[in-house]
């Protein structure tokens, strides 16, 4: 999927508004364990909440890290916490429609 346009970013942070965050980043930081939790869980659920609980200072390059890692898009930043979304590839297996 291509950027997204703020629109539709502000689509996915609705969606996102009730979800808890199923990721937390701990005092280990990013590892290749966090990484592939977070690629199992995006193949699930498509949009999800990550928490920061240390490395608060650094969340804005962090987050932007873990989408490269994990070919995902940034959809918002709010306190600790970051959306992070990767469309199923299926269309089929779809969860999450986005308005054009």
């Amino acid at each position: 999927m291509n950027n997204l346009s703020s629109s539709q970013r502000s689509y996915l942070r609705s969606q996102a508004h009730h979800l808890e965050p199923v990721v937390l980043i701990g005092k280990h930081g990013i590892t290749d364990g966090t990484i592939e939790s977070i690629n199992r869980v995006l193949e699930a659920r498509e949009l999800i909440k990550i928490k920061f609980r240390e490395f608060k200072d650094e969340k804005l390059s962090l987050s932007e890290k873990i989408a490269e890692l994990t070919n995902s898009q940034v959809v918002g930043l709010i306190g600790h916490t970051v959306i992070i979304f990767r469309q199923n590839p299926d269309s089929d297996n779809r969860q999450i429609h986005i308005p054009q």
